[in-house]
């Protein structure tokens, strides 16, 4: 990939506490714009530090204090023209890896500003309602059946 162009390979991290309240966080250049935390893998990244350093920049929060788990859900979508410039020339699709993060409880997040302007938590039906990304839904969607499977002490 050359230097400056996106590498098409992303992870979503779903971000809830216990009672399944899901943080969104509301985009600075797309005002509306409500999402879980996203971005591209950087090059040598593996999926974990990828999410782990994303969550780290656009929210502040530690992930490796907390409970991150990789759901093994990937998604393949069309990257949306807006943001297709970032990409090195001929790149259309993404594939993008989702990821939980369970934290005990609420917390205040510091945001990006550049990325970021807002995050507010809501009840996860509510949030994905929000979002405006189908994989983000979806991912959001799973979030009670993958809670329950995280949750559970392993073998």
């Amino acid at each position: 990939m050359a230097k400056g162009y996106k590498i098409p390979v992303s992870t979503l991290v779903v971000i809830y506490t216990p009672a399944l309240e899901v943080l969104l966080i509301e985009r600075a250049d797309r005002p509306g714009y409500w999402q879980s935390v996203t971005g591209s893998q950087d090059p040598g990244e593996t999926l974990r530090q990828t999410a782990e350093r994303e969550v780290r920049e656009e929210t502040g929060i530690d992930a490796s204090r907390h409970e991150l788990a990789d759901w093994r859900v990937s998604n393949v979508y069309e990257i949306y023209a807006i943001w297709r410039h970032r990409y090195a020339p001929g790149v259309t699709h993404n594939t993008e890896h989702v990821f939980g993060l369970r934290l005990p409880a609420r917390v205040d997040v510091t945001l990006a500003p550049k990325e970021h302007v807002g995050f507010r938590w809501l009840p996860w039906r509510e949030a994905a309602e929000e979002v405006f990304s189908w994989s983000n839904r979806q991912a959001i969607l799973m979030l009670p059946d993958k809670d329950a499977r995280t949750a559970r002490p392993a073998p």
